[in-house]
């Protein structure tokens, strides 16, 4: 099950980095920013505006762990969304981590035997359940509404012109679906996510369209669609 637990992976040397980047050679101002993560802890460190361009363009021995660098690109984007929510960015980090390894995606967990490819399937795979897998399978249809409409969406345009696939204003109305059924679930007060799964069903939209940003400027950065220009006018 995907937790809002990214920053809790942070390593020593992850937070070293930090520290190093930020203090850019000067012995002061590395002085000034360790005095800070110890009073203060890493939030403000991970918050600072330039710590996503210099991660970016890290040239030294130490680099990012996994957990580091998927925090700071979904904290940075969410905040250029007006999302202010450090717990929604652990949650979508953690998203990110866990459906980009291997065919996790398509499963409702790790060790799930069904595979899903189609929002539909999840759909049907809901009616059936019960229980705790019925709230992991509302969970999933969040996610992988979120994974595909946030990180693909110029496939999800494609096939909606040359196939006739539903638009993202679909995946946005299942996602919210998923989301908004799971944070009234009694379980999502068992694992402590009723704040993050309701505010992920609200703003759904905002935030596919920040992961928009991310997978443009990061996954596909030389790629060029109407949908994509539309997105950078601001128009999606």
């Amino acid at each position: 099950m995907i937790r809002a637990n990214t920053r809790g992976r942070l390593t020593p040397a992850d937070l070293q980095l930090v520290v190093l980047l930020l203090s850019r050679g000067s012995a002061h101002r590395r002085a000034y920013i360790e005095r800070r993560l110890a009073t203060e802890g890493p939030d403000p460190l991970l918050d600072a505006p330039e710590l996503l361009e210099r991660l970016l363009t890290v040239r030294t021995m130490l680099v990012p762990s996994e957990a580091l660098f998927f925090y700071v690109v979904v904290r940075h984007a969410l905040l250029g969304a007006r999302l202010d929510d450090r717990e929604l960015a652990d949650y979508m980090a953690a998203l990110l981590l866990d459906f980009g390894q291997r065919d996790r995606a398509w499963r409702i967990d790790w060790h799930d035997d069904q595979r899903h490819r189609y929002l539909v399937d999840i759909l049907a795979d809901l009616e059936a359940s019960q229980g705790e897998r019925r709230f992991r399978v509302m969970m999933h249809l969040g996610n992988y509404a979120l994974w595909l409409a946030g990180l693909f969406p110029d496939y999800i345009a494609a096939r909606h012109l040359r196939k006739g696939g539903p638009d993202v204003t679909y995946y946005d109305t299942l996602g919210r679906r998923g989301f908004g059924m799971a944070s009234d679930h009694a379980l999502a007060g068992e694992y402590g996510l009723v704040a993050v799964l309701r505010t992920a069903a609200e703003r759904f939209p905002s935030v596919r369209g920040a992961l928009n940003g991310v997978s443009d400027r990061l996954l596909f950065p030389s790629h060029s669609t109407p949908d994509r220009i539309l997105r950078d006018l601001g128009a999606m």
